[in-house]
């Protein structure tokens, strides 16, 4: 297939869109490597830890669909720049944090501004490339977003044991000025949509849908469900986010269309990815602290311990994609999440002292190599359900859900593990995440079905490809 030519324009949009979106996927990436450092520095144990994480994905997840209608209304370039100028400043608020209280603040002032990051750079693509040009800049989009997953862990490792975890967060200055940058030389007219309506009151109680329950999971810790700090805002939150549901069944421009669930695939495959990204989440979590905090691995040792996960997405993604549009995903989406799951139940033979080549290293493959089937077939499948006049809104749907399984299955570590993070409570969060993985499989080998003629999957479906 021959493409047409690159305009200077559509060669900076590219840029900036890359650029933007990777300095929020990296940030989510280089975190889980520098928190055995940022608990000794600041202090809290395991509850700062969750917290640090889950005070970025609450934010995160809840508005990334809000931040999708706010770059139709106002202008992606708009939106854009407010979500960099935003990333930047709270970046530094994070690196000269002096207390855990004010960093778990920064890091959710900071998943604000991440979450105008996404949907805009996604929406800049869209509005000035074209047909087979938009799916090629959306393959390379998404090939940005994949090395910022890949090189996140091990630059933050490095960055841990030479210079000091501030710098995992410091790092963002750079990439962001040079954004801003090709912003201001890019000299082309905002797009806007007319008669768009936001819907505010949804935003807001989807924000304390999610942030009352993962309060009550991450403190019942310290404070004991008994207790009315956990039991009142586990109540209000439930009550929020089913307020937050119910809106959308009545709202005229609903942030979440529920019609879309409508779709039997759409439905099975954000179901499947609730269960799946909730168990990446925790995984990644757990092996990188129990790595550094019980078998005594520096961060840059952690880091480079899951690496052989990134080598085999790399590798292998695109010949699963491949198989899949030639046989269709249900059987994929059925049998990857379950060899991954079979992976960390191979972890649970782990004892100390640590050995990782005969422990770990096994069960690490086996989960890449079913990660690896799982991920293309699944969000193809998801978006290739729908319209392609949809895709937009079923891309950022399928990504807030991915969003918020994480900041759940975070917030569950604790109850899962305990208070301290030792052997058996590693064990029990490696049975706990094997558990969902072969949920999530269950759930696509039910309610998946294979359309009648595959087909491979859209430049838009590649987009949304969580590594």
């Amino acid at each position: 297939m021959s493409f047409p030519p690159v305009t200077r324009v559509q060669r900076l949009v590219l840029w900036i869109s890359v650029l933007a979106s990777f300095v929020s996927f990296l940030d989510s990436s280089v975190i889980n490597v520098a928190l055995p450092a940022i608990s000794r520095d600041l202090g809290g144990g395991l509850t700062t830890q969750q917290w640090v994480v889950d005070a970025y994905m609450i934010t995160l997840g809840s508005l990334i669909l809000l931040a999708g209608s706010l770059s139709d209304v106002l202008g992606r370039i708009l939106i854009l720049r407010a979500g960099l100028l935003g990333f930047g400043l709270t970046s530094l608020m994070c690196a000269f944090a002096p207390t855990a209280e004010v960093l778990i603040i920064s890091r959710a002032l900071q998943g604000i501004a991440g979450a105008l990051l996404v949907p805009s750079s996604l929406a800049l693509i869209t509005s000035h490339f074209d047909g087979p040009s938009r799916a090629r800049a959306i393959g390379q989009w998404t090939a940005g977003t994949t090395v910022a997953f890949i090189a996140g862990p091990l630059v933050g490792g490095l960055l841990v044991d030479s210079v000091g975890w501030r710098w995992v967060f410091g790092i963002n200055v750079a990439p962001i000025a040079v954004t801003l940058y090709l912003l201001a030389v890019l000299r082309t007219r905002d797009v806007r949509e007319a008669g768009v309506r936001i819907d505010y009151a949804g935003a807001v109680l989807c924000v304390l849908g999610l942030a009352g329950p993962v309060y009550a999971l991450i403190e019942q810790a310290t404070q004991g469900w008994g207790s009315p700090g956990i039991v009142w805002p586990l109540i209000l939150g439930g009550l929020c986010f089913a307020a937050f549901i119910w809106r959308q069944a009545r709202v005229k421009q609903p942030l979440m269309p529920l019609n879309l669930f409508a779709v039997r695939n759409f439905a099975a495959g954000n179901l499947a990815t609730t269960f799946i990204y909730a168990a990446l989440s925790i995984g990644g979590f757990i092996v990188v602290l129990f790595l550094q905090q019980v078998a005594g691995y520096s961060a840059t040792l952690a880091a480079l311990a899951l690496l052989p996960v990134s080598l085999l997405s790399i590798f292998l993604s695109s010949w699963f994609g491949s198989l899949a549009g030639r046989h269709g995903p249900r059987w994929f989406m059925a049998l990857g999440p379950a060899g991954a799951g079979l992976g960390y139940f191979l972890m649970v033979s782990s004892q100390t002292p640590v050995n990782y080549w005969s422990q770990l290293l096994p069960g690490i493959v086996l989960f890449g190599v079913g990660l690896s089937a799982t991920v293309a077939p699944l969000t193809a499948a998801i978006l290739g359900s729908i319209s392609e006049q949809q895709s937009g809104i079923g891309s950022a749907v399928n990504n807030a859900v991915a969003r918020v399984a994480g900041l759940v299955g975070i917030a569950l570590v604790g109850l899962i593990a305990g208070k301290q993070l030792d052997l058996d409570g590693f064990h029990r969060v490696l049975i706990a995440t094997g558990i969902l993985l072969v949920i999530g499989g269950a759930v696509s080998a039910a309610g998946i079905r294979n359309p009648a003629r595959t087909a491979a999957p859209t430049g838009s479906a590649a987009a949304q490809a969580q590594p």
